[in-house]
């Protein structure tokens, strides 16, 4: 039962968070054997000025060894 939560900036249109979704569940079916019925995708828009504190800080930076793709930016 894999659960996705993607966290981006607001300004993605409805049709791009819907189509990332898509190609979310579309790659976790083919890559890990799960049925459509079984994934769900999320989205949540995170302010750039709350980015730091809410996402870089407790999610990126304070769990690396957890992190499969680490970004290319630092805060």
């Amino acid at each position: 039962m894999p659960h996705v939560i993607v966290k981006i900036w607001p300004g993605k249109t409805e049709a791009q968070k819907q189509e990332l979704a898509e190609a979310v569940t579309k790659n976790v079916m083919e890559i890990l054997g799960n049925s459509e019925e079984s994934v769900s995708v999320a989205v949540e828009e995170v302010a750039s000025e709350r980015w730091r504190e809410e996402v870089y800080l407790p999610e990126i930076a304070a769990q690396q060894d957890r992190l499969y793709k680490k970004p290319g930016y630092t805060m």
